[in-house]
């Protein structure tokens, strides 16, 4: 049994020095049109990293030939499934607007937008790659408004625009947390403008509430009056959508402390 795992182990080797031999035969040679064959096959057998070296070495020499369409097709393919979204999106949307008549031009600007939709991090992280894949997916709706993946790309957009409201509403949430209440306030009614089918408004309304109180009870003297009567209003904003609230009760209370404030001043 040992010695014919040892074999076998011995013949994987053998292939794979012949294989990586081929490979650095090809990478030498001078025959194009090999070479080309040769990418094709290891893209197809699913070999992108040997396809990708050949492909960097053949876009030049097939440019403006009837190869090139296809060259940078899979070139672009290449990247993608080795998960290097950032080149992938740029050689995707580079094809497309090289071969705006070719028959991937669609599928292409998809991708390129795609990608940009992988490189979207986790909602706590920077949100730029976030917001250009809701720009590039847009884009692509514009340009193909009658394609089949428009409603792919409208489900890719509310999933990062849902990123983009969750971090936004953490945000407000830290605001208040750390008694930065003024700053709660515009970052909660923020949410309001920017996401108004929000599935938050309940707790955002409530916060916003919160947000008055706390904000109209550390304020100076001279203050409170103005700033109680924006908790009563956003009592009131709060009530009249959720009157059955769980949080209702704990409203009432701000808002009652709200009212009996402003008889004293």
């Amino acid at each position: 049994m040992l010695k014919k795992k040892l074999l076998f182990l011995v013949l994987i080797g053998a292939l794979f020095v012949s294989g990586c031999s081929q490979h650095q035969k090809l990478m030498k040679s001078t025959d194009n049109e090999v070479k080309y064959e040769a990418a094709v096959d290891y893209f197809e057998d699913g070999d992108y990293y040997r396809a990708l070296q050949l492909f960097e070495q053949l876009i030049g020499v097939f440019r403006g030939t009837s190869k090139a369409e296809k060259l940078y097709y899979y070139y672009s393919y290449c990247y993608y499934y080795q998960e290097e979204y950032l080149l992938a999106s740029y050689y995707f949307k580079r094809y497309a607007k090289s071969f705006p008549n070719g028959p991937n031009a669609e599928e292409s600007f998809f991708m390129s937008a795609y990608c940009q939709y992988m490189l979207s991090p986790r909602y706590s992280l920077d949100q730029t790659n976030t917001h250009e894949a809701i720009k590039e997916l847009q884009l692509f709706i514009n340009f193909y408004p009658e394609s089949e993946r428009v409603e792919t790309c409208n489900q890719l957009i509310d999933e990062l625009r849902a990123k983009l409201e969750k971090k936004d509403f953490e945000i407000a949430r830290q605001y208040l947390k750390t008694e930065h209440y003024k700053a709660a306030i515009t970052a909660f009614n923020n949410l309001l403008r920017d996401y108004p089918d929000t599935d938050n408004k309940e707790d955002i309304l409530f916060f916003i509430l919160k947000s008055y109180h706390k904000y109209a009870e550390n304020s100076i003297e001279k203050m409170k009056g103005e700033r109680y009567e924006a908790t009563v209003e956003a009592f009131n904003d709060f009530i009249y959508s959720y009157p059955e609230s769980d949080y209702a009760r704990e409203a009432s209370v701000m808002q009652n402390d709200a009212l009996e404030a402003l008889e004293k001043l």
